[in-house]
């Protein structure tokens, strides 16, 4: 076997998110803008001669079979070909039901350290035709960069943002994605936005009033953080967040985060980590 080698699995943010109809399918079609940030979870990869993918520790809340960098990996060795396989150890930060993209980008994560690993030479074009197979949310940690999505997410085009610092606040729930988006009070008709320079005007999230009625603890949190400013959900939640100009005004309100709060400071980023990983 080979050296463990890390490799890390950043969160992202939706700084707006608008549902604009309905697939007859009954997927929900979109306009969102995505945002990587410098805060997530950590992947420890080895390459196995044998063939076998494993995770190797235990992850409340994820079942091995259920882990979608475990099915990432097994995935991508039945596209490749390849006769090596992987141990996988994740080290899991971003929270279970956030709206943060943790297991989005833990696949994503693996399709790209893997490609080099087991040295396939994939374009990123096609690491994102895989990606969608495990989930609308992968392909963009793929782009690996900000990006104004459409369709279910997966029409990627990306986007130039200033510098951003951002407070995340987690709640102690996890929403339940797939029930929010067939709520019966969900807004389905936005009027589609274009590509343009994004602003913080724009920012809006379709989803919050339904998650904000089923889940008291998030408009608990979002209506704290809106003493500070402009705060949004992100994605289907559970966790809010607000954008500020500089890292030391970020943490000067999370300072303020009452005890029966938990929350983060991260930066936004231009780039994923591992976008070289692909050509």
């Amino acid at each position: 076997m080979s050296e463990w080698q890390a490799y890390p699995a950043p969160g992202k943010l939706n700084l707006m998110l608008r549902v604009v109809g309905r697939r007859p399918d009954g997927y929900h079609l979109l306009r969102t803008v995505f945002r990587l940030i410098d805060y997530g979870d950590t992947l420890r990869l080895r390459v196995r001669e044998d063939g076998a993918v494993r995770r190797v520790n235990e992850v409340p809340g994820i079942a091995a079979d259920d882990d979608l960098s475990v099915r990432a990996a097994l995935l991508l060795k039945g596209a490749s070909g390849t006769q090596l396989g992987v141990d996988i150890e994740l080290d899991k930060r971003l929270p279970l039901g956030g709206g943060l993209g943790g297991g989005s980008s833990d696949a994503a994560t693996t399709l790209l350290a893997l490609n080099r690993l087991w040295r396939l030479g994939l374009t990123r074009s096609r690491l994102q035709e895989l990606a969608l197979a495990l989930g609308a949310d992968v392909p963009v940690f793929v782009f690996g960069e900000s990006a104004f999505a459409e369709g279910v997410g997966e029409i990627l085009t990306p986007l130039s943002l200033p510098p951003a610092w951002y407070v995340v606040l987690t709640p102690p729930v996890a929403v339940a994605t797939a029930a929010i988006f067939a709520h019966p009070a969900l807004k389905r008709d936005s009027i589609p936005t274009k590509i343009q320079p994004f602003s913080a005007e724009q920012a809006a999230n379709d989803l919050e009033d339904v998650v904000c009625r089923e889940y008291p603890e998030v408009a608990r949190h979002l209506a704290w953080l809106r003493r500070f400013g402009k705060a949004l959900v992100t994605g289907s939640g559970a966790c809010v967040f607000a954008g500020f100009a500089t890292g030391r005004a970020a943490r000067e309100v999370l300072a303020q985060l009452p005890a029966s709060m938990r929350g983060f400071v991260a930066k936004g980023l231009d780039r994923h980590p591992l976008w070289r990983f692909a050509a």
